[in-house]
């Protein structure tokens, strides 16, 4: 009966020990986390004002930047549109050039095809510029060109166009007119410019000018259109070459 009292001791002595050291071992994880907490704790405050304001100064720089880019891309921007603009536009007579006149015309041909508009084209060349550059230079045709652009202008409504095709050639894009009226219109612009008249030396210069025309609908094609107002101007022309060739008349 005494062994088993003996073992029971042991048994006890050893279950102190263990609870002893699990309670030791409990002490120093505890108190080792608690170090590790204060150490990040104070860390974590101590660092955040410095994170801050690096991230405040880094926000400006980059928002800085931002700005500066979207300045340079709009003024890129701006400068693109005014070279397009340049490409089309005539620089004496500031109204659409060739390419510029071709290119509303393709868009005009393009609607007329959507909504079955219809419209005409008419071609129309400078009879007598040629002679006048010849006795007064450049300088005085190109005062002629301009007013002729000006009273082409002044011909038509704000929705139509009128480009110079190059030299002494002029184009009108002329929207929801039949043949009857682009014809009368044609003539019409004729004689707006054979009425002009320049002074230039002290002596009294007309031009003149010949127009042909080209219906524009659905089934229309800038190209053909072209070609066609073209030719029927070269046949108006071919009627007028009884005209003098320039008219001088001293003031």
């Amino acid at each position: 009966m005494k062994k088993p009292k003996r073992a029971s001791a042991a048994k006890a002595k050893r279950g102190r020990k263990t609870s002893a050291s699990r309670s030791k071992a409990a002490s120093k994880r505890a108190a080792k986390h608690s170090a590790k907490h204060s150490a990040k704790h104070s860390a974590k405050h101590s660092a955040k004002p410095a994170r801050r304001g690096a991230s405040d100064g880094g926000a400006k720089e980059n928002a800085k930047t931002i700005r500066d880019l979207q300045r340079k891309l709009t003024a890129a921007l701006l400068r693109v549109a005014e070279l397009e603009a340049a490409a089309d536009t005539d620089f004496l007579l500031e109204i659409p050039n060739r390419r510029g006149f071709e290119r509303e015309l393709v868009r005009a041909i393009a609607y007329m095809k959507r909504y079955r508009a219809s419209g005409a084209l008419i071609v129309l060349d400078v009879d007598r510029l040629k002679p006048i550059n010849d006795s007064f230079g450049h300088a005085a045709g190109d005062e002629v060109l301009k007013a002729i652009a000006s009273a082409l202008t002044r011909q038509v409504r704000a929705s139509d166009v009128v480009g110079r095709l190059g030299g002494d050639e002029f184009a009108l894009l002329l929207w929801n007119l039949s043949e009857t009226d682009a014809k009368a219109k044609a003539a019409a612009l004729e004689q707006a410019i054979d009425e002009l008249s320049f002074s230039f030396r002290g002596q009294g210069v007309t031009a003149g000018a010949s127009a042909g025309v080209a219906l524009l609908g659905a089934q229309s094609d800038a190209g053909r259109a072209l070609e066609e107002a073209d030719a029927a101007m070269y046949v108006r022309k071919a009627r007028r070459r009884h005209e003098p060739r320039i008219r001088l008349v001293s003031n």
